[in-house]
């Protein structure tokens, strides 16, 4: 169980990876591996075919998701041929609203990063990062947002 007490919030400020790289990733992975999702009881769960390595690299991805949105927690399972993610969020409404946008982020990754942060702000989601032990709201620069390109 995840405790009640986490603040809902996403803070990348010490995250090895920018948000477009880290949505570029889940772009990629949903696009050449993800053979379903569902809903479960208690959350989500995102369904893979299995191949060489790509365990791994789903636990290292919930890893960083983990670390920069606490209010999260992931299982990975490995079957024969299948590895399954699951996500579940404390109970929270806002907590919630943002894992029904990550059950959609399949098909909501083809708009901009801008885009996708919006509607995280129109649920609640704040965005932060830490600036000199203060944290604030984090700007486009903070999050690695590259400048808007024709259609974003």
């Amino acid at each position: 169980m995840i405790d009640q007490s986490i603040p809902i919030v996403c803070d990348m400020t010490d995250a090895s990876d920018t948000t477009e790289e880290r949505l570029a990733e889940y772009d990629r992975l949903f696009s050449t591996d993800l053979t379903g999702r569902e809903r479960t009881d208690t959350g989500i769960r995102f369904r893979f075919r299995a191949r060489d390595g790509l365990a791994e690299e789903i636990r290292d991805l919930a890893a960083r998701e983990k670390a920069c949105c606490a209010f999260f927690d992931f299982d990975i399972g490995e079957h024969d041929d299948e590895i399954t993610w699951d996500a579940t969020v404390v109970d929270d409404p806002i907590a919630r609203q943002i894992l029904d946008e990550y059950y959609a982020l399949p098909d909501t990754l083809a708009g901009s990063t801008a885009d996708l942060f919006e509607r995280f702000a129109r649920q609640g989601l704040e965005i932060v990062t830490n600036d000199n032990g203060v944290m604030r709201p984090a700007t486009a620069a903070d999050l690695g947002i590259g400048a808007s390109s024709p259609g974003d």
